[in-house]
């Protein structure tokens, strides 16, 4: 099932997301209408907090980013058919040398700001069966993960941006809280539950 994704604006983005266990209800239901409805905005990752739930969830499917003329053939490679399920991630270590790359966001839609990211992170987390795993990623991966681990954390991607460019876009951020804003997917604004 198709979720309204959650627009800038809605406490939930700001929650700190809680831990889960394997009963946490209708927990694979969750996952499967996450996947759908993050493939019905064309995204690459989707954080519990934008279909309304504060839970340590993501879920990450990087094959758009394989089709990219930018990407070298290698981690092209890497990119088509990464897709992962990440329940009660902790990154543990971000390492190397900050790199820029244009960041946008399904909960901020029409807003793309350039976001300086570590290139390599380490992270704990469980797949569906809950069993932690500790593992290493790089590159555009590893980018998708920290936007999507920010989520949980409560974190936007507009917070890591100048506050120069955060005046900028002031009047954008506005709109989509006031519901003021179209997009092809079904979206939730915090306006519309404050009846106005």
């Amino acid at each position: 099932m198709i979720l309204p994704i959650v627009g800038y604006g809605d406490p939930v983005l700001r929650k700190v997301g809680v831990a889960i266990t394997p009963e946490y209800p209708n927990l694979k239901e969750t996952i499967a209408n996450m996947y759908e409805t993050m493939y019905n905005a064309y995204g690459v990752g989707l954080a519990a907090p934008q279909v309304g739930l504060a839970i340590r969830l993501f879920v990450i499917d990087t094959t758009p980013f394989s089709e990219d003329d930018d990407v070298e053939s290698d981690e092209a490679k890497e990119l088509k058919g990464f897709k992962k399920t990440f329940i009660n991630a902790k990154i543990v270590k971000e390492e190397g040398e900050e790199w820029s790359f244009n960041e946008g966001c399904l909960s901020i839609p029409d807003v793309r700001e350039d976001v300086y990211r570590k290139p390599t992170v380490t992270i704990e987390y469980c797949e569906e069966d809950f069993v932690m795993k500790t593992e290493v990623f790089d590159g555009l991966i590893a980018r998708v993960i920290q936007h999507e681990y920010d989520h949980i954390e409560g974190v936007l991607f507009t917070d890591k941006i100048s506050s120069l460019k955060k005046r900028l876009i002031q009047k954008k951020l506005k709109n989509i809280t006031e519901g003021k804003t179209f997009q092809e997917y079904r979206m939730k604004f915090a306006a519309a539950k404050k009846g106005r």
